[in-house]
């Protein structure tokens, strides 16, 4: 249990003990520095402690807010300090500083608490002062100024503020208007009645996994089931992030399984679909696969121009400045985030087409409505790329070398390569983003394919000889996962043998596991993944080679066998390396605060 250190002399009529109690907090009264530190000392370390002043008046849950919150390891607003197991020490040394010169001094001074939060972050602590809003928290001076402070607490309900603030500041225009207004009310339900965001997260999953099942079944009736299914657990999906921030039960598993179950979900549910179609003899497997693939892409574009772009000096452009001015007319603001086609949007849509329409028409329209979003968004991105000049850093180019994925192959390659090339970077990745999947278009599974693999290989090498730094190399991670993820699609559907393109579905989906795993770690400040789990899989232009490989040398029947033991290989070294490390200690706490496509 937390520890509140209620320090200074009590105050008649404060429910500040109460209120502390309320939060799981166990109440130790101190009069002064010296007594705040012996209660201090005697907390166990592995535990929460807070220091409070004792004529502190505010609301609940600005205490909440300031005194709760797991994801920082200090925090602080007037009157209160919070800090974890990491912080502890900090603050001990900051309450004996303290201590030692109220006893050098005639008479105690005031604001103890507030001179432990300087002192930490003079400490280099980094202290989160949250963003209160309309709720108070303040340490009045005199009985006047304290009944005032009353007053204001009482002409604000902060559980009304509590409600709104469970919700993104930044949402889509279907989950703004058609979901948040009642899914806040079921996260406060479900908060009331001790459920954890992960439990709700689990059972968003669970429902799109049945929504799969039935379009799976091939019925009308099943069709009908699987879009409301799908929108439920959109609903559930809403409702977990809306949890975690009304009760501040963020976890580092939690920010795993969010960032992973969306994309588990939406995936599993195409696969449904692709099943269902073909119980009604329309085989779809090669659209579904392709909605799957133009997704990630859209993503790893989102994750790409972010990370190269995030900690850029000089970061402006006539085109931000242009999309600025935009944002400050209401309705542009909401027809933008629309044409994105963002999950709400995106699954409302897929959810109506499949109760109402076929699995090739919903993939049609997926296709076609992701298609425009993905141009739009990137045509958006290069315009802001080429028209600013901005100075990229260091980690900027490493995360964008990480979210390439580049293997064994392409360093040995690289280490004979001399690096002095005047082309871009962008132009070599470009080029066998190409090469290889058109080579399987016009070829089928050949040898010819192969041989365009291996100078996939040296392209892919000579991409990353020097660091992303240009204004476009942003653009090289998706261009080669449109590169790997064309040819497998590519090679599987010139089989024509049944199985290839679903094998096709499943090797696909295990690697873009494995892309959004990257960019979660990278994003989370952990780095990228361990460059054994790299090498063990093949690099994105070892899998590719293999591939060709594989469908050159092996018959149609052969080769969709050699796909499923490949997308069961990868997927269990993956998934075992991912869970192992999402559940370690050191995993960061990701919080994503909207989801980018």
């Amino acid at each position: 249990m937390p520890t509140a250190i209620l320090t200074g002399q009590p105050v008649p009529g404060s429910s500040l003990e109460g209120d502390l109690r309320s939060l799981g907090f166990d109440v130790r009264p101190a009069s002064d520095a010296a007594e705040t530190e012996t209660l201090l000392a005697v907390v166990p370390a592995n535990e929460r402690v807070a220091v409070v002043d004792a004529r502190f008046v505010g609301h609940v849950h600005a205490l909440r807010l300031g005194l709760t919150d797991p994801r920082f390891a200090a925090s602080a607003l007037p009157g209160a300090v919070s800090v974890q197991p990491e912080a502890r020490r900090a603050l001990t040394r900051a309450v004996t500083r303290e201590s030692v010169a109220a006893g050098n001094a005639a008479a105690a001074p005031e604001d103890l608490v507030g001179r432990l939060g300087e002192a930490l972050e003079a400490d280099g602590l980094a202290v989160h002062r949250p963003e209160l809003g309309s709720l108070v928290a303040a340490v009045p001076a005199d009985p006047q100024e304290r009944n005032s402070v009353r007053q204001a607490v009482l002409a604000v309900d902060d559980e009304a503020v509590r409600l709104r603030s469970a919700v993104k500041a930044r949402d889509g225009f279907f989950t703004t208007y058609c979901i948040s207004p009642y899914s806040r009310y079921i996260a406060r339900w479900c908060a009331r009645r001790g459920l954890t965001p992960n439990q709700v997260t689990t059972a968003s999953l669970i429902t799109a996994l049945i929504a799969a099942g039935c379009a799976a079944t091939g019925t009308r009736a099943g069709f009908v089931a699987a879009g409301l299914l799908l929108l439920f657990s959109f609903v559930l999906d809403c409702t977990d992030g809306q949890l975690a921030r009304y009760s501040l039960q963020y976890s580092t598993l939690g920010a795993w399984l969010d960032a992973t179950f969306d994309r588990a979900k939406e995936y599993a549910y195409y696969a449904g679909l692709a099943l269902g179609a073909a119980r009604g003899g329309d085989d779809v497997w090669a659209l579904a696969l392709g909605a799957m693939i133009l997704q990630t892409c859209r993503h790893v574009v989102d994750f790409s121009f972010n990370e190269a772009n995030h900690d850029a000096t000089a970061n402006t452009s006539p085109t931000a400045a242009l999309s600025d001015k935009l944002d400050s007319v209401g309705w542009t603001v909401w027809v933008r985030r629309m044409i994105v086609l963002p999950i709400g949007e995106r699954w409302a849509m897929i959810a109506v087409l499949t109760a109402l329409t076929t699995p090739r028409i919903t993939f049609y329209a997926l296709l076609a409505g992701c298609a425009f979003a993905a141009t739009y968004t990137t045509a958006g991105r290069v315009l802001r790329s080429i028209t600013r000049k901005a100075k990229r850093t260091d980690r900027a180019a490493q995360a964008l070398a990480d979210l390439a994925d580049n293997g064994p192959l392409a360093e040995l390659v690289a280490r004979f390569l001399p690096g002095r090339s005047p082309a871009p970077a962008l132009l070599w990745a470009g080029a066998g983003a190409v090469l290889v999947p058109l080579a399987a278009w016009l070829d089928g599974p050949g040898w010819s394919v192969a041989l365009c693999a291996v100078v996939y290989v040296l392209l892919s090498s000579e991409a990353l000889v020097k660091p992303l730094k240009g204004a476009l190399d942003w653009l090289v991670p998706p261009l080669f996962r449109a590169g790997e993820y064309l040819t497998v699609l590519i090679l599987a559907a010139k089989s024509e043998v049944n199985g290839a393109l679903p094998a096709a579905f499943g090797l696909v989906a295990a690697v873009a596991y494995h892309h959004y795993d990257t960019v979660y770690r990278i994003r989370g400040n952990a780095g990228a993944p361990p460059a054994w789990l790299v090498r063990a899989i093949g690099g994105q232009e070892g899998r590719t080679l293999l591939v060709a490989v594989l469908a050159a040398l092996l018959t149609a029947a052969q080769f969709t066998v050699a796909l499923t033991a490949l997308a069961v290989a990868v997927a269990l070294v993956v998934l075992v390396e991912s869970i192992r490390f999402w559940v370690s200690a050191g995993a960061p706490a990701v919080h994503d605060e909207g989801e980018p496509a």
